[in-house]
């Protein structure tokens, strides 16, 4: 068997409060998300150790802020993103990359449909710098990139493909109020 490229992307999500989250139900999204990705590069290492191969981690932009009913994917996710790194570092010498990509809204997908449902998922998409939700060929493109010899010399490295999500926080006042306050001091 020959392993050229591993791609991990298992996912476990669902919408909870921390102080509503069974121990089990944290535990679950931690045995999906982190270590099922350990699992699955431990068990592959020896393959892309022969072929010199690459390792993608599917991970989240959900930790880098505070996400509500997300602190279990948050974890987990946080974790995905730890591994990345050090089995870069670790493995580097083998020839073994290891990146990651963290995806935003994805649109038409299972989890947006589960996740942001209707007015929930309009609203969402207003806070996205481009002004839409991901697709998943903007994540296989991604992908490919990483697959690439342009990318040859990039290990360790988790790819944001959001839109800008991650780090454009809605504003605190509406746009026409503010305006209106700077219209308002000129006079």
């Amino acid at each position: 068997m020959k392993i050229d490229v591993l791609v991990n992307g298992a996912a476990g999500n669902f919408l909870a409060p921390p102080e509503l989250l069974s121990p089990n139900g944290f535990k679950t999204v931690i045995d999906i998300d982190l270590n099922g990705t350990f699992n699955m590069c431990r068990g592959a290492f020896a393959y892309l150790k022969e072929s010199k191969g690459l390792i993608i981690n599917i991970s989240a932009n959900l930790h880098y802020v505070g996400t509500l009913f997300q602190s279990h994917v948050s974890a987990a996710k946080a974790g995905v993103d730890a591994l990345t790194l050090n089995l870069a570092a670790e493995w580097g010498k083998d020839g073994i990359r290891v990146n990651g990509i963290a995806p935003g809204p994805i649109g038409d997908t299972e989890g947006m449909k589960r996740l942001a449902p209707g007015e929930a998922g309009e609203k969402l998409m207003k806070q996205i710098p481009l002004g839409r939700f991901g697709k998943t060929e903007d994540i296989g493109m991604a992908a490919l990139f990483l697959c690439t010899e342009a990318a040859s010399y990039i290990t360790g490295e988790t790819m944001v493909v959001d839109g800008g999500h991650w780090f454009a926080k809605p504003p605190m006042v509406p746009r026409e109020v503010v305006e209106k306050m700077m219209a308002a001091s000129r006079s």
